[in-house]
């Protein structure tokens, strides 16, 4: 696993808490909910894309 995707994650993470605490003190609890959710869907697509990159070195691995 690259180090380079553990940071964007964290990254995002980060950003997205941050994000969070000032929408939600300033009583925009929506748009805060709205942030996280889109936070975690960038996190989930970045996952998403490293594990399809593993079952197609799994598949280019066994095929003969």
């Amino acid at each position: 696993m690259e180090v380079d995707l553990i940071f964007r994650i964290a990254a995002v993470g980060i950003l997205v808490a941050v994000l969070n605490l000032l929408l939600s003190r300033a009583g925009r609890d929506e748009q805060a909910l709205m942030t996280t959710l889109a936070g975690l869907v960038v996190v989930l697509v970045l996952v998403i894309q490293k594990i399809s990159d593993l079952f197609g070195l799994i598949k280019s691995l066994f095929s003969f």
